[in-house]
């Protein structure tokens, strides 16, 4: 064997795809069985998908599919990063991974991908929320980095957001002094704004303050 070319790595520790592969340049390459490395491999964390084979004369070739990090899980005191299906994919390593959206709640990213790619057909919202709170084991709560809430219905969460959305852009309502968003009851938008600022807001908003 003289050479080892892998294909798709951007996350898997390259010490461990060695460590798997065990073989040194100069051995022969019909003692390296790619099934057995294939399913070691494919029990990486990071590794959704491996291709393993021997490309004769002296090539060992690894391909592989690794998992799409969706967010960070903030659960029990420990964050991890977790891919579309729940998959915990690290609990250590979170370079470029920061502006991932923090999901919190023990079921949570078992519940989330409806709710990201919802939201992430929302830029203008998706831009500015930070945290995402799975609440009573049916519906979400976004934490906006400026701190306010935003509470989600349990159904039409498409809907919610879009209207939400479009008040941003009209009304800029995200820059208001307003400390939560109920999207909750369908066609109908409440807001809790900071005490003594009531007044300020009663013409621009559609529904009550409270």
């Amino acid at each position: 064997m003289q050479d080892i070319l892998v294909e798709g790595r951007i996350h898997s520790d390259p010490d461990v795809l060695r460590a798997i592969i065990n073989i040194e340049r100069g051995d022969p390459i019909f003692a390296f069985d790619p099934d057995d490395a294939k399913d070691l491999i494919e029990r990486i964390a990071w590794v959704k998908e491996a291709h393993v084979e021997r490309r004769l004369p002296d090539t060992i070739y690894i391909g592989l599919i690794e998992r799409e990090p969706m967010a960070l899980w903030q659960n029990k005191g420990k964050v991890r990063v977790v891919d579309s299906e729940g998959v915990t994919l690290t609990d250590h390593k979170f370079d470029g991974l920061t502006e991932l959206i923090i999901l919190v709640g023990e079921n949570a990213p078992d519940h989330a991908h409806e709710m990201l790619t919802l939201l992430a057909a929302e830029p203008v919202i998706r831009e500015q929320v930070e945290a995402a709170t799975y609440v009573g084991d049916r519906r979400w709560d976004l934490k906006l980095k400026n701190e306010m809430i935003v509470k989600l219905p349990e159904d039409d969460m498409g809907l919610a957001l879009r209207q939400l959305a479009q008040a941003a852009e009209d009304d800029h309502l995200l820059e208001k002094d307003l400390t939560v968003i109920d999207l909750r009851q369908q066609g109908r938008m409440t807001v809790r704004t900071r005490p003594g600022a009531v007044e300020e807001y009663k013409a621009g908003l559609k529904g009550d303050n409270i």
